[in-house]
Order: structure tokens, then C-alpha cells, then sequence
């Protein structure tokens, strides 16, 4: 992109107002390195997202006519100079981001909560701000406007007067209540994908786990749940859904537990049974995919897709950020190929990040990874964790090679992968013309 054209620098006061600069103009960062968006990757601000100060931290702008990017703890307001720090955009969901904030990181004082932070600036030509990012799904019906919470607490009472001593509905109402979860709206609404959290144990210890936090990192976002629910309990509150709600989904494996294939057994019985008594509806299962055992005994019980978490294909990066307890990188993929020889539909849960996503040796061995698992879709989840924590976490040095070209590195060496953020009924796995469905024009 011309550099005349680039969009301005955002920055924020010290109680948050947020102003352009007049002539510095916004940059990004890959990975610990400042660098200038391209236009493929510039885009208006997805509706229904919100900006955020990096506080205490100052941003890193481009400066036109000197050539060079410049950090700016300062700027003058009348006769003085008054403190700024960065701003962040957190995206509406099915956009992946491809620059992070770019800012002096280690002036921060505090750990950034877990939020996904995305590089934002004004396009002054537009009067808009624009996001470095890609959209890479089209599914609108997670956009926070479809959820409107005046209609919820009637719908909340219904469902407890019908299911009334279900512990699996006490601890969904309090999902969708207090820890205001998309997912276990939609169970009360009685549409779309509705989780079923059945485990309160977890063999990986995640560095972003947004359950369960050690106090050295920063506090969760919500408790998980602390029983399993009976077959009995899962049944009763998930075949409602399946057979009345509109493009039902119910899913194993919620962000208010551990991981589900702790509770195999469980889920396995309780899917046998969903899947005896109604042919409508998809039955997914998100986990890490640690025991390929388990993962054979749920596609006989009937699992429509399975969606596995990686933040890397690169396993020393896989350990630093998943720490797994008992099970290896090499079990994970497994599981992958035995869902995938089964004949279900297999996704990846990627948790990317611009500088490990796209490095090179990352995009190097995950098309061979592709190659080998024949996954189905890539959901490119943007991880939501303190940059610069998870850079140093993962020994990044230097830039990838730009997010925008990973994703059209990995369409042109496997189009039949697809990319996306959402879960899918199985209706919807292969849509018409699936490998051309990015770039999203």
C-alpha cells in the first residue's frame, strides 16, 4: 500500500477518549516487529466490534516524513503534553486479524486480559476505522445484535420450570446469564448451536484457558462446572433442541469446563441415545483430540464432527502453550485421521496469532499437516491472550510472512480445505463451490 494512503494512528487519552493523529498513520506488528498493512488486509471495522485501550502502553505509529516508525508516549494538547497509549479493536466473530496493535509492549504494567487485539486505525478519506483482517466466515448468527437479553430472562424461567432439578440447566442459565455466553443463549432461545459442558477435569493447562487460570497468569473469565451431568441430564435438556430448534447444533466441549474427552463414557451413551430417538440435528464434539481411542469409541456412538484444538502444528509450540498432562502432539493428530476415516467431518479450532501463525516453518508443516489429516475446515480462531506474554511464551523473534499470504499460501496448495470460524450443521459441511469460499469479497 502507498504510504499517502495509509489510515491514521489511533491513540487514547489517560480516560480513554480516543483521537486520530493528524499525519502519523497507523502501523501493525507481526509477531515483535512493527510493520506497515497492506491494502488486501485493511477492512472497514466489522459491526458489532468494539475498541479498547492497551493501558500505560504507547503506540508505535509510521511517520511519513521522516520515513521511519516512531513510538509516541506523548502528544501536545494546547501548551502540554499529555500521556496516550494504544488502542485495540476486538472483532465481531468470523474475522481473523493479521497485524496486532502495534506498541511498546514493555512499558505495559499490567497483564491484558484475554481479549483477541487487533490492529485499528482511521481511514480519514472514508472517515471509518479500518482493521487489518480477513473475513473467513459468512455465519451472521453470532453477531451480537441477535441477542437481546430483555428476551432471555422470560425464556430462562420457562426452561427451568420444564426441566426443574436439572443440573446441566442450572449451570447453562448461569452461562447465559452471567457470563453472557452466545452458545447457551441459544439454548433458551431454542435455535442454533447449544453447548452441553460435561467436564470439569482437563489433561491440558492451557496458557489462555479461559476457565481455569494459576494466579501467576490472569483471571479467568468464568468457573467451570463442577459435576458431570447424567446421560439422562444431557438427553432431556439436548433433544428439545435437536428436533425444534432452527439449524440445530449441540456440542460437546464449552469454554465453561475442562476438556469433554475426559467424560468419553459419558458422552458417548448420551449421544448413542440422541442419536436413536431423532435423525434431525448435528452432534459435534470440540476437544484436544488427546486419546484416538476415545475418539473411535464417540464416532460409533454416532458424532457428526469433531473439532480439535491447535495453536501450532509445531509441536515444541504446541507444548509451550497447551502443557499437556499424559498425552502427546502425535495423539492429536491421530485422532484427527480417525474421525476423518470414519467419515466425519473434521475441523482444526486454530488459535492464531500474526508472527507464530505465519512463520515460515509453521505454514511449511501445517500444509503437510493438511496433507496428512485430510482436515475439512480450518476454523481461524484469533487467540485471545496478552500478545506480548504469549510472543515471549513462544520464542518469537522477527515477523511471519503476513497472515493474509499464509491464508492464500494454504488455499493454493489444498483448496479443498476450508476456512471458517463456526461450527456447522452437517447440512452445511460441503456448501456449493466450498473451494473457492475465501477470499470473502
Amino acid at each position: 500500500m502507498k504510504t499517502s494512503r495509509l489510515p491514521k494512528l489511533l491513540y487514547a487519552d489517560s480516560r480513554g477518549n480516543i483521537y486520530d493523529h493528524p499525519y502519523l498513520c497507523m502501523a501493525g506488528m507481526n509477531g515483535d516487529s512493527a510493520v506497515l498493512p497492506e491494502d488486501v488486509e485493511l477492512i472497514p471495522l466489522p459491526e458489532d466490534s468494539r475498541l479498547f485501550t492497551i493501558p500505560n502502553t504507547p503506540p508505535i505509529a509510521w511517520d511519513n516524513k521522516q520515513k521511519k516508525y516512531v513510538t509516541m508516549e506523548t502528544v501536545r494538547e494546547g501548551k502540554r503534553d499529555i500521556r496516550i497509549q494504544a488502542v485495540s479493536a476486538f472483532m465481531a466473530p468470523g474475522f481473523v486479524r493479521t497485524l496486532l496493535p502495534a506498541c511498546d509492549y514493555s512499558k505495559k504494567k499490567v497483564h491484558l486480559p484475554l481479549w483477541s487485539y487487533t490492529a485499528v486505525g482511521w481511514d480519514e478519506e472514508n472517515e471509518r476505522f479500518v482493521v487489518a483482517a480477513s473475513r473467513v466466515d459468512t455465519n451472521e448468527n453470532w453477531l451480537p445484535r441477535n441477542y437481546d437479553d430483555r428476551q432471555l430472562d422470560p425464556l430462562v424461567k420457562k426452561r427451568v420450570r420444564e426441566f426443574p432439578g436439572n443440573r446441566l440447566l442450572t449451570q447453562l442459565a448461569r452461562c447465559a446469564v452471567d457470563y453472557h455466553c452466545f452458545a447457551a443463549k441459544n439454548l433458551f432461545y431454542r435455535r442454533w448451536e447449544a453447548p452441553i459442558p460435561t467436564s470439569p477435569a482437563c489433561n491440558s493447562r492451557c496458557l489462555g484457558c479461559i476457565s481455569l487460570q494459576p494466579s501467576d497468569c490472569c483471571p479467568s473469565n468464568h468457573e467451570r462446572i463442577p459435576f458431570v451431568p447424567t446421560p439422562e441430564e444431557i438427553c432431556e435438556l439436548m433433544l428439545p433442541h435437536l428436533n425444534e430448534a432452527a439449524e440445530p447444533i449441540v456440542s460437546y466441549g464449552q469454554g465453561c469446563e475442562g476438556d469433554p474427552i475426559m467424560q468419553a463414557d459419558t458422552i458417548a451413551e448420551a449421544t448413542r441415545r440422541m442419536k436413536s430417538a431423532t435423525n434431525r440435528g448435528t452432534i459435534n464434539f470440540n476437544s484436544n483430540g488427546s486419546f484416538p481411542d476415545r475418539i473411535r469409541m464417540l464416532c460409533d456412538a454416532g458424532m457428526d464432527s469433531f473439532r480439535f484444538s491447535l495453536n501450532s502444528v509445531r509441536e515444541e509450540l504446541y507444548n509451550a502453550y497447551y502443557r499437556p498432562a499424559g498425552y502427546s502432539f502425535t495423539a492429536v493428530e491421530e485422532s484427527l485421521r480417525v474421525a476423518k476415516d470414519a467419515g466425519r467431518f473434521t475441523m482444526i479450532n486454530y488459535l492464531v496469532s500474526p508472527g507464530v501463525s505465519d512463520h515460515p516453518a509453521e505454514v511449511e508443516k501445517l500444509l503437510a499437516f493438511i496433507g496428512r489429516t485430510k482436515v475439512d475446515m480450518i476454523q481461524m480462531r484469533n487467540l485471545s491472550i496478552d500478545p506480548d506474554f504469549y510472543n515471549k511464551r513462544m520464542g518469537v523473534k522477527g515477523k511471519g510472512i503476513g497472515m493474509y499470504r499464509m491464508l492464500e499460501t494454504i488455499k493454493k496448495e489444498h483448496p479443498r480445505v476450508q476456512f471458517g470460524y463456526f461450527n456447522r450443521t452437517k447440512e452445511k459441511f460441503y456448501p456449493e463451490n466450498y473451494e473457492k469460499g475465501w477470499p470473502i469479497r
